[in-house]
C-alpha cells in the first residue's frame, strides 16, 4: 500500500515513523506492528496512526465544544509523521482559537467530518487526532480532562483520571516515554 504524501498535514519533509525512539528491541517491534486506523464518515479519508498517542486531552473549552456541537472533544496528541494517509486527501482549514493564533483543522473535503487538528502552539509537527474518527475509538480513553472550567454541568468525571481547571503542565502529567519522544521530534530541524 502506497502513503499519500503528508504535505496536506503541515509536514514539508515528512519522515515514516519507525516507532524506534527510545524503545527496547522488543518494545519497538510491537510498535512496529500495533497500528490503529481511523476515517471519516463516508470513508473518503482513511488513515493509520503508526504509533501510539504521546497523551489524551479530554477538551471541555467553549471553543472545542462550539466546533465539535458537543460537550467536549477527545484528541490523540501524536507525531504527524506517524499520521499515514490511506485513501483521500484532506481539506485544511483555518479556524480561529482562544489564543488567537488558530488551528488548522484537516476535514474530509466530501463529509466534511474533522479529523485531526494543528494547533499554534503545538506547530505541524503533532496532530491532534479525533479520538471518534478511529475505527476502535475505545482503545484510547482521556489520559486528563482540561479546561474543566466550563465543562457542562451534567458531565461526571471519572475517578483516577487529572482533571485541570484550565490547562496543565507536561512535564508533571506525560509518562517519561512521551516527553522523550516530544524532545526528539522538537530537536529535528524544521524542512
Amino acid at each position: 500500500m502506497t502513503m499519500k504524501s503528508l504535505y496536506t498535514l503541515g509536514v514539508r519533509n515528512p519522515l515514516i515513523c519507525t516507532g524506534r525512539q527510545n524503545r527496547s528491541s522488543t518494545e519497538a517491534a510491537v510498535a512496529l506492528i500495533e497500528t490503529f486506523e481511523g476515517g471519516c464518515d463516508c470513508r473518503f479519508i482513511r488513515y493509520r496512526l503508526a504509533r501510539s498517542p504521546l497523551f489524551v486531552h479530554c477538551c471541555h473549552c467553549r471553543w472545542c465544544q462550539r466546533e465539535t456541537g458537543s460537550a467536549f472533544v477527545l484528541n490523540a496528541l501524536v507525531e504527524t509523521q506517524c499520521v499515514e494517509l490511506l485513501d483521500g486527501e484532506p481539506e485544511m482549514v483555518l479556524t480561529p482559537s482562544a489564543s488567537g493564533k488558530g488551528q488548522t483543522i484537516a476535514r474530509c473535503p466530501r463529509c466534511r467530518v474533522a479529523l485531526w487538528s494543528h494547533y499554534a502552539g503545538a506547530g505541524p509537527k503533532f496532530a491532534f487526532v479525533r479520538v471518534g474518527t478511529l475505527d476502535d475509538p475505545d482503545r484510547f480513553p482521556p489520559d486528563i480532562h482540561i479546561f474543566t472550567m466550563s465543562k457542562q454541568p451534567w458531565v461526571i468525571l471519572p475517578e483516577g483520571v487529572p482533571a485541570m481547571r484550565e490547562y496543565y503542565d507536561r512535564e508533571t502529567y506525560w509518562p517519561k516515554e512521551s516527553l522523550e519522544r516530544r524532545a526528539a521530534l522538537l530537536a529535528k530541524p524544521s524542512m
